[in-house]
């Protein structure tokens, strides 16, 4: 029964037309009233504020045995995980008695957003594509000029458990309700040539449903996978096209140490992959990387990189850039938004995929 209401998960109704990111404040007030109208079954959990004072929530969800972890947000310019997180919540809890089995087996313990100073950070450009309806031009202008992303020593995925605030709230209540038997940190890129999923080491070859159902939801998404063998860089291990191993603390460590960089060497520490796993038990650990906009034919020896760092440049040192000469770019580069509600699914799908996993074992 629990496998049939996995693939029936895929079906959650309301994002089919979903073309628009959440309003982060109405979508937590949502979150909170339903906690509050079905407390044997969820509950809204104030973790902490960020160091500017704002909420961090969490969201516990189901009454199973089997602990999983969701977070979102570790990156700020990545803002479709935590959009889908805020979705799941939400769709979940208004047709609970349709999910039975779902909650029976298992409880979710969900952060839709870590990092909610970085996201205020990034409203500009996520207004701007809100507003832009289908426009690729004014979509990677908007996100190209305005998006921000923080450096290693405020990278909050490898600050477990104790680098910010943020973390520390985080970690504190993964700690009190570990161990998990699954963990997803929901992640993203700006612009690649297609989706990538990352699996830790310890399942990577053990996961053959996840990557066979992310291999079928790519498809029926239109979406290629990207192809790159990093050979261990920082971690990332080549499992088949489209799935790498997690990044790894004592990988990125080297990675800057043999470059001589001890400095930014030292400010990596564990992330929440490793730091779910420190928890105890054997968790899946996986992590969803889904382009916001598609380029065709971007691979590390195209040349595409080059174009994208020149009109990153561009729009940086001058804000009137010519027009002319973005648009050029973004022909060249081939630039085309995935559609939020394609990426939504994706998210959905990869989830499902992992619970199966999980319930096959």
């Amino acid at each position: 029964m629990l496998l049939a209401e996995l693939k029936a998960l895929n079906a959650l109704p309301g994002w089919e037309e979903a073309d628009r990111f959440l309003d982060p404040e109405d979508a937590a007030e949502r979150i909170r009233r339903a906690a509050a109208a079905r407390p044997g079954l969820m509950r809204c959990v104030r973790l902490g504020e960020s160091e500017e004072g704002r909420p961090i929530d969490g969201v516990s969800l189901g009454r199973g045995d089997r602990h999983v972890s969701l977070v979102a947000g570790n990156h700020p310019d990545e803002p479709v995980g935590p959009d889908f997180l805020r979705r799941f919540v939400i769709a979940i809890s208004e047709r609970p008695d349709a999910h039975g089995p779902l909650l029976g087996a298992f409880r979710f313990f969900i952060v839709p957003h870590t990092n909610p100073d970085g996201e205020n950070r990034n409203r500009a450009w996520r207004t701007a594509w809100n507003e832009s309806g289908d426009g690729t031009e004014a979509m990677a202008t908007a996100y190209l000029r305005h998006a921000m992303r923080e450096p290693p020593g405020r990278d909050m995925e490898f600050g477990f458990p104790d680098m910010r605030p943020e973390n520390r709230a985080v970690a504190a209540w993964l700690r009190k309700e570990g161990p998990f038997a699954l963990h997803g940190s929901l992640h993203g890129m700006g612009i690649s040539g297609g989706a990538l999923l990352l699996i830790e080491k310890h399942w990577g070859y053990r996961a053959a449903r996840l990557q066979a159902r992310f291999l079928e939801a790519a498809q029926a998404e239109g979406l290629p996978l990207y192809d790159r063998n990093r050979q261990g860089e920082k971690g990332f291990f080549y499992l088949a096209p489209g799935f790498w191993t997690t990044p790894e603390a004592p990988a990125m460590r080297a990675f800057f140490e043999a470059r001589g960089d001890r400095e930014t060497a030292a400010l990596f520490r564990s992330s929440s992959m490793e730091y779910a796993r420190s928890l105890g038990g054997d968790p899946l650990c996986y992590v969803t990387e889904l382009p916001l906009f598609l380029a065709k034919g971007l691979s590390p020896a195209s040349g595409s990189q080059q174009i994208i760092a020149q009109l990153r440049l561009r729009l940086a040192q001058n804000d009137g850039a010519d027009d002319g000469d973005i648009r050029r770019d973004i022909d060249r580069l081939g630039l085309r938004p995935l559609p939020l509600a394609s990426a939504l699914r994706m998210h959905l799908r990869t989830l499902s995929a992992a619970l199966e996993q999980l319930s096959a074992e």
